[in-house]
């Protein structure tokens, strides 16, 4: 398998190319262009209870399809939202991903379904995350750019729920309160999430959230 990230870092897509008996998982209405010698298969993330599960929680899409080529073939990926697109190579580890940022998945790779917790539910920012664990290469897309972390031993980070995109195996992630209630209620950042470290953590410089606010009070209103 080979692939290519063009158009980045604003408008950022990456191609697979496959040899004869190789597929790859792309996220459902994420495709751009594609082979016609590629067949293509569609199911819900790890089973159909698993993929409703992913709808309610605030999935963002119910399936995935799967690209298989007989005789070799390429597919191009594409998010819904501008920014960019980076490859994580997994060599039998385990990432966790923000479920809107996950683009597609090659090699021997699982995607499955992990709730962030009931107290998402109290955010306007509920955190759903994507457990991608095996051996190949998983490609995440942003809203904005991706600013990769490093975490230590120990050493921990505050991130806002709606800039989170990915984190590894090993680091420990709690939903909190941004300050006070007072500040949680009023000071515009909800819940946050506190990742501590050993391990790598990754971020999108926007949040979807902060742009539905920014264009909110422009739409048209409905008359009574």
């Amino acid at each position: 398998m080979q692939y290519e990230i063009e158009c980045g870092p604003a408008f950022a897509v990456v191609t697979v190319t496959l040899d004869a008996g190789e597929q790859v998982v792309g996220e459902g209405g994420a495709m751009v262009e594609m082979s016609p010698s590629l067949e293509v298969s569609t199911e819900a993330t790890g089973g159909v209870l698993k993929g409703l599960k992913r709808k309610a929680l605030g999935g963002t899409t119910f399936f995935m399809n799967t690209y298989s080529a007989k005789e070799g073939g390429a597919v191009t990926f594409g998010a819904k939202l501008p920014g960019d697109v980076v490859r994580y190579s997994l060599a039998d580890e385990t990432m966790y991903v923000q479920s809107g940022s996950f683009l597609a998945a090659a090699g021997d790779i699982d995607v499955d379904t992990k709730w962030g917790g009931a107290k998402t539910f109290f955010s306007r920012e509920g955190l759903f995350l994507l457990k991608c664990s095996g051996t190949g290469e998983l490609f995440v897309s942003s809203f904005g750019a991706i600013r990769n972390l490093d975490l230590a031993a120990g050493q921990s980070e505050i991130i806002d729920s709606g800039h989170m995109v990915a984190f590894t195996d090993g680091v420990e992630y709690k939903v909190r309160k941004f300050g006070g209630w007072k500040s949680t209620i009023l000071g515009g950042e909800g819940l946050v999430v506190e990742l501590t470290g050993p391990g790598r953590a990754a971020m999108q410089t926007r949040s979807p959230e902060g742009l539905v606010e920014a264009i909110a009070p422009l739409l048209p209103k409905q008359n009574d």
